[in-house]
Formats: structure tokens, C-alpha cells, sequence
């Protein structure tokens, strides 16, 4: 049976996700003091998900790797770039670096990836971020879905790289064919399914 417990934190209040599964232990996210709550849960995982590289959601990736010896899965390979780590920078008007990590596993171009003791399919989804990738289980009906689509919004598009049309578009494509009760684990905020965004998000009418 799989269970999922959020750890939600760092200045952006972004969600991280500790999925156990009977045969294994991951992470999907790692925002900053997610580390410290591993600690405090006493569980060790094998892989950290990553749905971008926007700094709040890699801010404790490198603590996780190094103390968890986790595989890093990430849409390209790590890149300061991708981190728009001058924004935090800017916000807290203090010099600011992501730690690095090495990504271990390229997922560009894969349709699928096995872990956990389940298949998780891929959908490339850039608007929000270049490298914005989702992880969707078909069995559990559910998909981890980064900074794409949340309850009643969607990503922003005002970053470097940000781009509307093509975030409705592969949310159209990638995300608003799966079925209504597919639940939908966000970057921020609280979940929602895909049938509650079909019928009421505002951005996706029309």
C-alpha cells in the first residue's frame, strides 16, 4: 500500500512528498528543511523525484543525496540556470547559492520510470520552468505535478524561460486527459484531482 506524507517549508512554502511503498522509500521535491524531517522520521529513501530545479524545490537536494546516498532524477542535468537562485538572492538582498548535487539519472526523452515498485509515466510540461517534468501512476490515479497545475491555478509564467500558451497546451495534452478522479499533488498549496480543475480552474477555461 502506498503512503504519502507532505512536508511543506522554505520561503515559498513548496511541498515535498515521502512516498513509502512496500518495497522501497522516495522523495518527490526537496525544499529547504526537508533533510531536517527525514532525520525526525527516522526513514531513509533511495531517489529524490524532482519536478524542476526552481531553488525552493532543490534547496535541500544535495543534503539529501549526500546523507541518503539517494539517486537524483531530474528532466536535465543540474544547472544554476535552471535554479533562478538570483531570484532568492534578490528577494532576501543577501548572496544565495543552491548546494549542488549531481543528477544521476537524465530523464529527457523517457516515457516512463520504475520506482518504488511502480511505474510512473512522464510528461514533459515547460511553461513554468524549461526542465518542468510530472510523474503520473496510473494504478494509484495519482500524479506529482510539480509547479504545473494547482487547485484553481497554475504555474506562473513571469520567470525567465515562463511562457503561457505553452503551459496550457501541455497541460491540455499531458495532464487534462487523465481521469477525473486522478489526484494531483502540487508544488504549493493543497491537492486537488483533475476533475475538480477541468470544471473550475479559470485558466483552464474555454
Amino acid at each position: 500500500m502506498l503512503r504519502i506524507s507532505t512536508y511543506t517549508g522554505g520561503i515559498a512554502q513548496t511541498n515535498g512528498y515521502l512516498v513509502n511503498t512496500p518495497t522501497d522509500s522516495f522523495l518527490v521535491d526537496a525544499p529547504d528543511g526537508v533533510a531536517d524531517w527525514l532525520r525526525r522520521q527516522g526513514v531513509k529513501v533511495s531517489h529524490l523525484l524532482l519536478t524542476h530545479q526552481h531553488f525552493d524545490h532543490v534547496q535541500d537536494a544535495a543534503a539529501v543525496q549526500r546523507e541518503h546516498g539517494a539517486k537524483v532524477w531530474a528532466f536535465a542535468p543540474f544547472s544554476r540556470e535552471l535554479t533562478l537562485e538570483f531570484l532568492m538572492g534578490f528577494v532576501s538582498g543577501t548572496s544565495f547559492a543552491v548546494a549542488e548535487y549531481a543528477v544521476d539519472e537524465v530523464l529527457e526523452g523517457r516515457d516512463a520510470i520504475e520506482v518504488g515498485g511502480l511505474t510512473w509515466k512522464l510528461a514533459h510540461i515547460p511553461g513554468h520552468s524549461a526542465d518542468s517534468v510530472t510523474f503520473y501512476s496510473e494504478t494509484e490515479k495519482l500524479v506529482f505535478g510539480g509547479d504545473v497545475l494547482f487547485a484553481g491555478s497554475i504555474g506562473r509564467t513571469d520567470f525567465p524561460g515562463g511562457n503561457l500558451e505553452i503551459l496550457l497546451a501541455g497541460i491540455q495534452k499531458h495532464l487534462l486527459v487523465l481521469p477525473d478522479d486522478t489526484r494531483v499533488l502540487p508544488g504549493h498549496m493543497e491537492e486537488t484531482t483533475i476533475g475538480e480543475e477541468r470544471e473550475g480552474n479559470p485558466y483552464l477555461e474555454g
